[in-house]
């Protein structure tokens, strides 16, 4: 038995990870797209390192693009096996893939237009909405704790992981030559304390353990302290300066945490009385896809909504759909909150709210997740005098905030609570994926000091044996 790291190998996005049995199945653990990594982004998401056609099977561990979004392409260039997921996730995949095919379509089609008029080859786009409609119908969803018997050598289970919706810990079970190995693959590790969500659960003693390293030697500061933060900065910015807060929010968990936060703030009347846009039409739709899954979220929300059936929602929150409607927010300077996607403010209609608003000193971006450092959340966070963005440079004059509590990912201590049910002896090796290098080697000693004696950082496209 063999595993390669294909993606997410020194790196925060792209996860894929494939397991070669002795007998030639092949088992893809997440096939995910590579985001904002400048020129390097193209190279890497047009070449898998492998062959699609030679796959048997995918386990998809969560809907985020960085995990999901390189599928179509897969089915594109062959896969014709079963994608095993859990329901939530099936259901804000279809959004995510969808959109992620229009957007291509989207850029490809400008690009074009430019490389037509300078006598340039034209470029085809990863994927396209057809091809989305295929993968879609290759979807198995399976329920957490549910044992699935693939066939004689693949058996597996999801286990809540807390990270999103639908986010699964994938334990496999793999028989070969009258052999049973056993592995473990994280996905991406939620928080112990998450406003929404149940917290990961505890999965069985694994022989081989694959697990993200994101926040791998950092600590959070205490969720508990979001809303409020939320609220110093509606106060500074909207009512103070007079100014715009936008908010870069990932469509999938950071828009719904805010929307909860903001809820709260009203429930506790101290909401201020400005206006709140939710500008992402896919915003819109995950948000009701989530709402459309009450199991998981954790006691404390299902006790609110004993008394308050929509707690995504408030006085004086309007939704955007209409592309003249987002336009039209840049030219009205009143007091408001724009929550819009993307979370690293890479793509979608937020860099857009930013350009039209980065130059003004009474407004604020306010990023709350991970940003990869060449994004323009991640250049944001380096408090620039000046910043780039459609290609034209801009002055920043508006406030760079950030609320690091509000990740979606485990820090160390969360990652370390996730591995305690594991005998550290029993493991024979972790694979740590999905961080930056320096991250990785920090967690990797962590590790190291909590009896886990094999902890390999694998480089891309490397490829081991399993004993």
């Amino acid at each position: 038995m063999k595993i390669a790291f294909h993606g997410a190998a020194r790196t925060v996005t792209g996860s894929k990870h494939l397991i070669t049995l002795n007998n030639g199945k092949k088992i893809l653990l997440d096939c995910g797209m590579f985001q904002g990594m400048g020129p390097q982004t193209t190279p890497l998401n047009q070449n898998f390192g492998f062959d699609p056609q030679e796959v048997s099977c995918v386990f998809l561990s969560h809907a985020h693009i960085d995990h999901s979004g390189l599928l179509p392409k897969l089915v594109k260039e062959g896969f014709n096996g079963e994608i095993y997921a859990t329901p939530a996730t099936v259901d804000v995949a279809q959004v995510l893939l969808k959109d992620s095919a229009y957007i291509q379509k989207q850029d490809i089609t400008y690009l074009n237009k430019k490389r037509k008029e300078q006598g340039r080859e034209l470029l085809e786009p990863l994927y396209t909405e057809q091809d989305v409609e295929k993968t879609l119908e290759l979807f198995v969803p399976v329920p957490y704790g549910k044992k699935v018997t693939r066939d004689e050598n693949i058996s597996f289970r999801f286990y809540d992981v807390g990270h999103i919706i639908g986010s699964a810990t994938t334990y496999l079970t793999l028989k070969e030559d009258n052999k049973i190995t056993t592995l473990a693959y994280s996905g991406d590790v939620g928080r112990y304390s998450d406003p929404i969500l149940h917290s990961p659960q505890v999965f069985p003693q694994a022989d081989y353990i694959i697990i993200e390293s994101t926040y791998g030697n950092k600590l959070h500061l205490p969720i508990e302290s979001y809303a409020e933060d939320l609220y110093d900065n509606i106060m500074e910015t909207c009512i103070g300066k007079k100014g715009k807060l936008i908010i870069p929010a990932f469509s999938v968990g950071r828009t719904q945490e805010v929307l909860y936060g903001l809820n709260d703030l009203e429930i506790e009347k101290r909401l201020p009385d400005i206006k709140y846009y939710l500008d992402s039409p896919m915003s819109t739709k995950v948000t009701d896809i989530v709402k459309q899954h009450p199991e998981s979220f954790n006691r404390s929300v299902q006790k609110l909504m004993l008394t308050d059936k929509d707690p995504f929602s408030f006085k004086g929150l309007k939704y955007i759909a209409d592309k003249r409607e987002s336009q039209a927010l840049n030219s009205d300077h009143s007091p408001m909150v724009i929550i819009s996607a993307s979370g690293m403010a890479e793509a979608g209609r937020v860099k857009h709210h930013i350009a039209n608003s980065i130059e003004n000193w009474r407004n604020t971006i306010l990023l709350i997740g991970y940003c990869e450092p060449q994004s323009l959340g991640g250049r944001l966070k380096l408090h620039p005098e000046t910043v780039t963005i459609f290609g034209k440079p801009f002055n920043v004059k508006a406030g760079i905030k950030s609320i690091d509590s509000m990740s979606a990912h485990a820090d160390y201590n969360d990652l370390s609570q996730y591995l305690a049910n594991q005998d550290p002896q029993e493991v024979k090796q972790v694979f740590v994926v999905h961080g930056e290098p320096e991250v990785q080697a920090e967690f990797k000693r962590r590790l190291n000091k909590k009896g886990f004696k094999d902890v390999i950082i694998p480089e891309i496209h490397q490829e081991f044996g399993l004993s």
